[in-house]
């Protein structure tokens, strides 16, 4: 009897993850373990002390035994790797982990014996280029690990109308304006109208970027961050969002009435006319300038880019032109980690920095997965998506990788700022779950994988800034 080749391939993907998921594990605790200065505890090695009284002799002794758990894992994944029908890369790339982590494991018994800050730093590189090297194992190794689905053209949409959902919604609008005017009150149609403006200022996105600016505060000013420094930024950041959103919309109502889920939009559906939208969106944007530069010169300035960016290079230059729409277009989502670090500081810093560069390397992860999902409807409106221009498996890919980059970039927030272990455990349990619903998206490739794909980058984002938040201003 024969091995099944695709079983044991999705053994080896299951194992080369959880690999990297160890490996990232100790490079968040050898970040959070340098920056308590835990080794200072034990200047021994491999063998420590043992009155484990001391919690930073705990940290050391945990890194190291699960130092040799995750070697052992690592073996494990690589001989498993060897001996299966993965492409050649991807038994030639992990060589790099299987040689460096013997010589990782000797830098690390270096830094604890001697201090030596450099060391340090090298030994948390060398973590990382580990880590890089089982991720391409396994995105490589996943390629193949089942039958790519056959090339099929969408089936043919009977002919229509250009724009039925439109149509069909236009007139409803006029005719339910006809014949409920005189049963409809005042209250009621004040209500629709209000709900239709909201709707206009994309509520959805709020909560997220609203908590990326928090995070950026947090990280800023620690325990001392002040209320009213809070209130200003946060309303700043909802107004700016929603005239972002309104010029969106505005400048896409003619593409929103071709895709089925943007279809019944305001302005798709002229429930909100053009001129009316254009004005709101300007009061909006004023408004948000305004109560920025009561915060700060700097927090101004960065809240018109982000305003700027979204709504004319975003939408009008990168999203209809480009399949690199999603990588650049998160320029506009890391912007309010910044507006939230010199909200507090006024100037530029590192860690406000490194949490834009965590929210910029996250956005493709997240999105590609929509894209996956609303392929067909992207392609209707004609935006150059990247599964539209170059395929389901290629988007995929690229969702790994950027999983993998966010979660390294994720570390060197860590390594550069005071963060402890909540945020250390957060990364890493939220992490894992995120590249599991990944490997579930390449293995089944459904649309269903995709949005559960989605809604775990929406989750480990959301746990990482809530821990962020936490981390810095209650413990």
């Amino acid at each position: 009897m024969t091995a099944d080749p695709l079983s044991g391939r999705t053994r080896v993907t299951t194992l080369l993850a959880a690999a990297a998921i160890g490996v990232y594990l100790l490079i968040v605790i050898g970040a959070t373990t340098a920056l308590t200065h835990a080794t200072r505890a034990c200047s021994t090695w491999p063998a420590c002390g043992t009155d484990l009284s001391d919690p930073r002799l705990l940290v050391t002794w945990g890194h190291r035994i699960a130092a040799i758990l995750v070697g052992l894992l690592v073996l494990v994944a690589v001989i498993a790797a060897w001996r299966s029908t993965a492409p050649r890369r991807a038994k030639a790339v992990l060589v790099v982990p299987l040689v460096g982590y013997p010589v990782q494991i000797g830098i690390g018994g270096l830094a604890a014996t001697t201090g030596m800050g450099w060391i340090t730093n090298l030994h948390l590189v060398f973590g990382m280029a580990i880590f890089v090297g089982l991720v391409a194992a396994l995105a490589w190794t996943l390629e193949t690990a089942a039958e790519p689905a056959p090339p099929s053209d969408p089936e043919p949409v009977p002919p229509s109308d250009p724009d039925p959902v439109a149509t069909s919604a236009t007139a409803e609008s006029t005719t339910t304006e006809n014949t409920t005017r005189s049963t409809e009150g005042v209250l009621a149609r004040m209500r629709k109208t209000g709900a239709a403006y909201f709707r206009l200022m994309k509520p959805r996105l709020m909560w997220l970027l609203c908590l990326v600016a928090a995070a950026g505060m947090a990280l800023a000013a620690g325990p001392a961050l002040d209320a009213s420094t809070v209130v200003s930024v946060l309303l700043g950041g909802v107004l700016a969002i929603g005239a972002s959103g309104t010029f969106n919309h505005v400048l896409e109502r003619d593409t929103d009435r071709r895709m089925n889920r943007t279809a019944d939009r305001p302005l798709a559906t002229d429930t909100v006319g053009v001129r009316n939208a254009t004005a709101f969106g300007i009061i909006l944007a004023v408004a948000s300038l305004a109560v920025f530069y009561s915060v700060n010169l700097l927090a101004a300035a960065f809240g018109l880019c982000a305003i700027l960016f979204y709504s004319v290079i975003y939408t009008v230059v990168l999203k209809p032109n480009t399949v690199q729409n999603t990588v650049i277009g998160g320029i506009a989502g890391a912007l309010p980690a910044l507006i939230g670090w010199v909200g507090v500081t006024g100037t530029i810093g590192v860690p406000g920095l490194a949490l834009a560069g965590v929210i910029f390397l996250w956005t493709p992860a997240h999105f590609y997965n929509l894209a996956l999902a609303y392929e067909d409807d992207y392609e209707r409106g004609g935006f150059p998506m990247l599964p539209v221009v170059r395929g389901d498996r290629v988007t995929r890919k690229h969702i790994l990788w950027y999983l993998a980059a966010t979660l390294l970039g994720a570390s060197v927030l860590t390594w550069v700022t005071s963060l402890g272990w909540l945020y250390a455990g957060v990364t890493v349990a939220f992490g894992a779950l995120f590249l599991w619903a990944v490997l579930g998206l390449h293995r089944r490739q459904t649309e269903q994988a995709a949005f559960r794909a989605f809604h775990a980058s929406n989750a480990y984002l959301g746990a990482l800034l809530f821990a962020i938040v936490i981390d810095t201003i209650l413990l």
